[in-house]
């Protein structure tokens, strides 16, 4: 069973910037997704990808130019960084977990993923 738990979330002024962590002991077998969902259940949108064999990246059209996703291997650690952030850029950030044979493309879709953390609130006040 793969566990992730994401931190970092929390209140900031637009402009601003924030940076959430997604630990897992299972980074060496994950491509991991960052996936927000905004307020009132809509539905969950890709942010950012990065994956496991190489570290190549793949940003979602909200997140491109703006957020950065990198990973420390010895901390069994991949980050978020989020500068600019907009009042938009609101809701509840997952980590997620995708096993799939190694070389998959990064996906961008939330069924792809079969392992998700909690989530982390953002929020980002104008």
């Amino acid at each position: 069973q793969v566990q992730l738990v994401e931190s970092g979330g929390g209140l900031v002024q637009a402009g601003g910037s924030l940076r959430l962590a997604c630990s897992t002991s299972a980074l060496s077998l994950c491509s991991i997704g960052w996936f927000r969902q905004a307020p009132q259940g809509k539905q969950r949108e890709f942010v950012a990808a990065i994956n496991r064999s190489r570290g190549g990246v793949r940003y979602g059209d909200s997140a491109a130019g703006r957020f950065t996703i990198s990973k420390d291997n010895a901390q069994s650690t991949v980050y978020l960084q989020m500068t600019s952030l907009k009042s938009e850029d609101t809701g509840v950030y997952y980590c997620a977990c995708d096993r799939s044979a190694w070389g998959r493309p990064l996906q961008t879709i939330s069924e792809a993923y079969s392992y998700w953390g909690q989530g982390t609130q953002v929020t980002v006040s104008s």
